[in-house]
């Protein structure tokens, strides 16, 4: 095998905005934030908005995602109207 072409795995913490669902697995993603898991120890922390506790195929619930809102917000704040 050749050498230093692996990444480098590190212990994070994914935490659901939506569904106030946290896990903790190996990932190369990088991030500025931590939190301290229920072991004590602080892992760093990314945020997402769907997971398997909010996905509708896993909840059988349907979910309205307002994209078209965010748009115009997006077109408002940069003075794309």
């Amino acid at each position: 095998m050749k050498k230093d072409i692996h990444p480098e795995y590190r212990e994070v913490v994914f935490q659901d905005l939506s569904a106030d669902f946290s896990f903790l697995t190996r990932s190369t993603i990088k991030t500025r934030e931590t939190i301290t898991w229920t072991d004590g120890k602080e892992y760093p922390l990314v945020k997402i908005e769907v997971s398997s506790a909010s996905h509708p195929f896993y909840t059988g619930k349907q979910k309205i995602v307002d994209t078209a809102g965010r748009v115009d917000r997006f077109r408002r704040k940069y003075g794309m109207v």
